[in-house]
């Protein structure tokens, strides 16, 4: 079991629908790492680090949201630990504010 480190952003009605709160929600209950925030574009970019499978699932979740979501799209790149730099301290997952 290997950790990764993966940047997700989401498109679609993602903001305003409850979506950053059902990811933090359900990345805590993956016991995954990282945040979620909006974007000022309108898309909601997220940060999931833990075990590769898990992240994969996690990911996969986020390509269906909560239910008042709509999501057209979710691209997903590597990232780096010095990303998770970003998170609130001593959180292990927090949402962030918009950028």
């Amino acid at each position: 079991m290997s950790a990764i480190i993966r940047q997700v952003m989401i498109r679609g009605r993602v903001q305003g629908v409850g979506y950053r709160v059902w990811v933090a929600q359900t990345a805590e209950s993956y016991g995954l790492e990282g945040w979620v925030r909006n974007r000022r574009d309108g898309s909601v970019e997220a940060l999931f680090a833990g075990a590769e499978a898990t992240v994969a699932d996690m990911i996969a979740k986020c390509h269906h949201g909560p239910s008042a979501s709509r999501v057209d799209a979710v691209v997903v790149e590597e990232a780096g630990a010095d990303m998770l730099a970003q998170r609130g301290a001593d959180e292990r997952f927090s949402i962030l504010g918009t950028v």
